[in-house]
């Protein structure tokens, strides 16, 4: 039984260890520049097969990198849903699609890959349905959206679609740019993720209420 428990033990700390070194591999040269024997060779395992032996395929293991920040990040966006309530403010509104991330990114200390990790895995079609497909799931970021649709009401739907393209890919960006700055040492434009969020979030109300200039059809 001891036996059984240290082999579980064993098994869950070689997982750790290469999902947090794919983490930051994936980041800083790309997904499909870093093979799972790279990764398997970086997280100090001997058997080279050893990414493939606990999560099967590249995919399966970008699967298993969103799934372990999600958790956090959707536990961050119930608790602002749940402050916000019922408002019909467009800030309160763009901040719990915002502030959820950068909460989750400023929990981890320095430096963090995962900002960029998103950005790479962005690049990439395939396996950026699997973001999107992981996002999709959470009732709490559906909760959010169609809070801020509600209180936007004039916009047109394909202007809306739109905008929200622009959005997601601002705040993918900057917290990417911002946590590379970061470990880098390069200097911020703002002092604290908190902050961050705050710039953001006025970059963003400005897009949402921004005019909508109509276009001639051909």
């Amino acid at each position: 039984m001891a036996g059984r428990a240290a082999r579980a033990d064993q098994a869950s700390a070689t997982r750790e260890a290469i999902l947090d070194t794919a983490e930051r591999l994936f980041a800083e040269q790309g997904v499909y520049a870093v093979s799972n024997r790279q990764v398997s060779e970086a997280a100090g395992q001997g058997n080279n097969a050893a990414v493939g032996y606990h999560f099967g395929t590249k995919a399966d293991l970008v699967r298993a990198i969103a799934a372990r920040h999600f958790e956090r990040i959707e536990e961050i966006r119930v608790r602002l849903l749940t402050a916000a309530g019922d408002t019909d403010a467009v800030r309160d509104r763009v901040d719990c699609l915002v502030r959820p991330i950068t909460e989750h990114l400023a929990s981890l200390g320095s430096p963090t890959w995962y900002a960029r990790f998103c950005a790479q895995v962005a690049t990439d079609p395939a396996l950026y349905e699997i973001m999107v497909e992981e996002s999709l799931a959470s009732p709490s970021l559906r909760e959010a959206v169609a809070g801020l649709v509600r209180c936007l009401p004039e916009l047109p739907a394909d202007v809306r679609a739109e905008r929200g393209q622009m959005a997601r890919t601002l705040i993918l960006h900057t917290c990417a740019e911002r946590e590379r700055a970061l470990a880098e040492g390069t200097g911020t434009p703002r002092a604290t993720w908190s902050d961050a969020a705050t710039g953001l979030t006025d970059a963003l109300l400005g897009l949402w209420l921004a005019p909508v200039t109509a276009t001639r059809r051909s």
